[in-house]
């Protein structure tokens, strides 16, 4: 019995198994797609009667410099308008008040539902209401004191206070309801845990889409050419009618809107890192820390040694 079992054949090993990926042919079949309506849009802008070699000088226009200023100045007044106004809004809101949290969603409604065009509109042509301005220590007809800055700064900043509002109550309202009870327990009044607890903690939900709202402002703001303010689009123009470069113009303008729009995007992603560091453990990394990181990965790179 104790021979048989000896002579028993050994356990064969099995195969290695051997991965065969999986051919995508519908990405190849994709990318050459994009690869080809990228070459035709390419060829037919090479092919365009467009004189770009007049692009480069232009950027530096004084005029064209002037509306970039006005277009960055505009825009970040009537941010500031537009976030102070919708934290009172949002407060507004979600008071238990019903007559300012009616006032606060009729606001909300009426701005929200009407376009910004309009908006302008209805501010630059304010004196067919409103004749004369007369607040008692001041008075002055309506066509002297809405200039296109105050038609173009009240517009765009009284509906982002529209948006505003509802970014600021969705992160008031992110905040868990014991951070409220705890510091009324620790005899806080309703502001002080507005302003000490609630804010700085909803800040983490608010922030991203403000940095949002205020890029979108940056290209907003060139509505408000309809009401003769001098920003970048208005400036561009101006150039056109006298050098007749009207496509070129609009290149040289879009280029300004990415520039300014890379800077804060950059800006907001700083910001947003920042307001992260209660909540998540390990932050990602910053561009210039990834950029690190793969210089030396590449510094520090071996061919892997074979195994004798």
């Amino acid at each position: 019995m104790t021979d048989t079992l000896d002579k028993a054949p050994a356990s064969v090993p099995p195969e290695q198994i051997k991965a065969i990926p999986v051919r995508h042919y519908g990405r190849w079949v994709a990318g050459a797609v994009v690869i080809a309506i990228l070459v035709l849009i390419g060829i037919a802008f090479s092919n365009a009667n467009i004189n770009y070699s007049i692009i480069p000088d232009y950027l530096t226009d004084g005029t064209i410099l002037s509306g970039a200023w006005h277009t960055l100045y505009i825009s970040v007044l009537a941010m500031v308008l537009g976030l102070v106004l919708g934290v009172i809004l949002a407060v507004m809101r979600m008071s238990s008040n019903p007559v300012t949290s009616t006032v606060a969603w009729f606001y909300v409604w009426f701005f929200r539902g009407t376009p910004v065009l309009v908006q302008l509109l209805l501010w630059y042509n304010i004196s067919l209401v409103f004749p004369i301005l007369n607040l008692g220590f001041y008075k002055d007809e309506m066509n002297q004191v809405m200039t296109p800055f105050l038609a173009a700064l009240l517009g765009l900043g009284l509906n982002e206070a529209a948006y505003m509002s509802e970014i600021v109550r969705a992160g008031i309202q992110s905040v868990d309801e014991g951070q409220t009870e705890a510091s009324h327990a620790l005899g806080m009044t309703q502001g002080q845990t507005l302003r000490r607890v609630i804010l700085p903690q909803a800040m983490r939900v608010i922030v991203p889409p403000t940095g949002n709202e205020y890029i979108n402002m940056l290209k907003t703001s060139s509505l408000a050419y309809a009401v003769q303010f001098n920003e970048l689009i208005k400036r561009a123009t101006d150039v056109s009618s006298t050098s007749l470069a009207v496509v070129e113009m609009y290149f040289v303008a879009s280029i300004w809107y990415l520039i300014l729009t890379s800077v804060f995007s950059v800006g907001q992603y700083y910001l947003e890192r920042r307001y992260a560091r209660g909540s998540s453990r390990n932050l990602p990394p910053t561009p210039l820390q990834r950029l690190r990181r793969n210089l030396r990965a590449f510094g520090s790179f071996r061919r892997p040694e074979v195994a004798r």
